[in-house]
């Protein structure tokens, strides 16, 4: 992963005087997946508008693929896969129909490649889109970005109405395609499903890039909760002053910590004070690290 597939410098869009989108530095990586986090109202949307050009910036300038996202939009989409926020088809057109549309304003695909995405994401072609419920709308919505095997594809929320089987079958796909070099911008509010497949993330608030880590640092960083089991009581005071020991409860022989330091440290200093029957962590997910950066920005605001 080194060629940088897409790259953004000091985009920016604001709407009247409501700064939308301000001074966004990114380079992503060909092959590389990267989830772009957010609350509603965050920018993610104007960023990805941005980028496929169905606005323009008010200052900055985006790339794909080495191309000037304005200049040659139209060149860019021969290479990319895309799923709106607002994913819109017409209702009386079939899944299949749909799908027809897409791929004669693309020159034409492979359609036993389609049979195949219809086919792993259980997609019903048959039915009038007007027909169908919004995750099956979606399955349709999935494979009209997949089927033209894009070198970049570009997703606003697309697990929205999947059920659970159908993201996992989702996320197996974004893995497969970033394996063979496709890059995936992947904007979702499912922190679960970018945790899995996401290289790296980007997190976003208020239109400004707060900070940009891969998914295995931020959870290095992040406060896990470590259960000891001692061979006899312990108070929750002899963890003070420890470092990275964010908040110690003790009942009996057990201990919760709230901790972000170094396992080493802590270890250390616990086995040579006490006798230790067993010692489990759990490590923070994506979610609880999210919310936990948010929380801390609106304190510090």
């Amino acid at each position: 992963m080194t060629d940088t597939t897409i790259h953004t410098e000091k985009l920016t869009k604001h709407y009247g005087d409501v700064p939308a989108l301000v001074d966004l530095d990114l380079d992503i990586a060909a092959g590389e997946i990267f989830g772009f986090l957010g609350p509603n109202g965050a920018g993610k949307t104007t960023t990805i508008r941005t980028l496929m050009d169905e606005i323009r910036p008010t200052a900055g300038t985006a790339s794909i693929l080495g191309m000037d996202t304005h200049e040659r939009s139209v060149e860019i989409r021969r290479h990319i896969g895309y799923v709106p926020g607002d994913l819109s088809m017409y209702p009386n057109l079939t899944g299949r129909d749909t799908l027809t549309y897409f791929a004669n304003l693309r020159g034409g695909v492979d359609w036993s490649h389609v049979e195949e995405l219809r086919d792993r994401l259980g997609a019903d072609l048959d039915k009038k889109v007007g027909d169908l419920s919004s995750g099956n709308r979606q399955k349709v919505g999935l494979i009209q970005a997949f089927m033209n095997k894009p070198e970049v594809l570009i997703m606003d929320e697309p697990s929205t109405g999947l059920d659970p089987l159908v993201q996992r079958e989702f996320q197996k796909m974004m893995r497969e395609v970033a394996a063979e070099g496709t890059t995936i911008f992947l904007s979702s509010h499912t922190l679960s499903e970018v945790q899995r497949v996401a290289h790296r993330v980007g997190i976003i608030r208020h239109g400004r890039l707060m900070t940009t880590e891969a998914v295995a640092d931020l959870r290095s960083k992040a406060i896990r909760t470590v259960s000891i089991h001692f061979t006899e009581p312990v108070n929750a005071s002899a963890f003070d002053g420890i470092p990275g020991v964010r908040e110690a409860t003790s009942l009996n022989e057990h201990v919760t910590l709230s901790f972000d330091g170094q396992m080493e440290t802590l270890l250390k200093v616990v086995t040579e004070r006490f006798h230790v029957l067993d010692i489990t962590t759990q490590e923070a997910d994506l979610e609880e690290i999210f919310l936990t950066y948010y929380q801390d920005e609106e304190v510090n605001a």
